[in-house]
């Protein structure tokens, strides 16, 4: 968030939105061709640390670093195949060379995430959020550095901050995985078709997740132009904030309801559900009303007066980011209970009002009717998650569990 305000400062409102394009583009082709094997190393991990199935932990951790930097070369391809298509589609100057080098990003970011898995199953987020630390600073070091020498420099630091972020968490991430008992790899068996489909569920979750995040500011960029896509980032400045408050409870929650539930503990989980949502709520309506009060004030001194024009898409985005935080469980309790198909549901929901919002809106209205969309699909997403807890709490309120667990 902090290296948004930076880069938009410098770079004014048409550059900015040229560098978020570089940006967008990235985040969504890495995320539409991702192979998203961590939610599986996570649930299975867990499972076999359980049994003290060392073997399969080991050949489980295998396959999936393979699947992942399958992964990336794919996205890498994918950018790269639309670098030089991408200034007459976004009616923009010198957006090749950016995304030539952009596609570099999901390469090297590839063993990031399986190594931080390694440091969950060691009960170690703490190191796990350290290290999340250091590589937010590493890149938020890169943006100081080089955005006053422009955008394609940007870019290439951008990809040396990751390079050594990736270093630096795989190595930590690789002794910790090496402190379980030593086994040899073994086949994963009869789990290997529960586990495949359990990533390309996940994988296709995260498919829609690019389609409802990152190709909205596409699409706004395809619809309006790169001014109107710099006002539309800046307006996520609240989302982005709001994102980073409920990390590390979104963290714990995915560690301690994935091993609560594999131990049987089902009670325990939706019980931290309602305690996470009453807390996000609480926040949300003493920080609320300040802030859009004073909303236009806070994008002026955060921004600069050239980005006024972001303050009321601003003020509608911080809704939908106040929604987002109280259901902020959606993303980890689906991957806890071992069904990721339910987040998929609210993705595709998502992305499926979303998008033709950001078209219809967007092309109106700019930045604030891309801010509108989001907050028209972000309640559409909210009220379905409402009616699939209800349905899960009935599903599990066996005998062994307490009534309070059900009420």
């Amino acid at each position: 968030m902090v290296g948004t305000l930076v880069a938009a400062r410098v770079l004014g409102p048409s550059a900015f939105g040229a560098y978020s394009i570089v940006l967008v583009a990235t985040s969504f082709f890495a995320l539409l061709l991702d192979l998203t094997v961590e939610e599986a190393l996570v649930k299975f991990g867990f499972r076999y640390a359980a049994a003290e199935d060392w073997g399969r932990l080991r050949g489980l951790f295998r396959q999936a670093l393979a699947y992942k930097g399958a992964g990336a070369l794919l996205a890498g391809g994918a950018l790269a195949g639309l670098a030089p298509l991408a200034d007459g589609l976004f009616g923009a100057e010198g957006l090749t060379r950016p995304l030539l080098i952009a596609a570099l990003i999901p390469v090297v970011q590839s063993p990031e995430s399986p190594a931080g898995v390694a440091l969950l199953l060691r009960g170690r987020y703490d190191v796990r959020a350290l290290f999340l630390l250091c590589s937010q600073a590493l890149k938020l070091a890169a943006i100081a550095i080089a955005v006053s020498h422009g955008i394609t420099a940007l870019i290439v630091a951008l990809v040396c901050a990751q390079a050594v972020a990736s270093v630096a968490v795989g190595a930590v991430g690789f002794a910790a995985f090496r402190r379980f008992p030593r086994a040899a790899p073994e086949r994963l068996g009869a789990d290997r078709g529960l586990i495949l489909r359990f990533v390309a569920q996940s994988s296709f979750g995260t498919g829609i997740v690019s389609l409802r995040g990152a190709l909205g500011a596409l699409v706004l960029g395809l619809v309006s132009n790169p001014v109107q896509v710099g006002f539309f980032r800046a307006a996520q400045a609240p989302q982005q904030a709001f994102y980073a408050l409920s990390s590390p409870a979104r963290l714990i929650l995915l560690t301690e309801q994935t091993r609560d539930w594999e131990r049987g503990a089902r009670a325990a989980v939706f019980d931290g559900v309602r305690r996470y949502s009453v807390a996000a709520a609480a926040v949300c309506l003493v920080t609320l009303p300040p802030l859009l009060v004073f909303m236009p004030e806070l994008v002026r001194l955060a921004y600069s007066a050239e980005y006024a024009g972001a303050a009321d898409a601003a003020r509608i985005v911080l809704g939908a980011a106040a929604l987002q935080l109280v259901f902020g469980w959606t993303k980890s309790l689906p991957v806890s209970i071992g069904r990721p198909g339910l987040r998929t549901i609210g993705y595709a929901l998502e992305a499926a009002v979303l998008i033709p919002l950001v078209v219809l809106l967007g092309r109106e209205w700019g930045a604030t009717g891309g801010a509108a969309a989001i907050l028209g699909s972000t309640a559409a997403v909210c009220a379905l998650w409402v009616v699939l807890l209800a349905r899960l709490r009935r599903e599990h309120a066996g005998p062994g569990l307490p009534e309070a667990a059900v009420s």
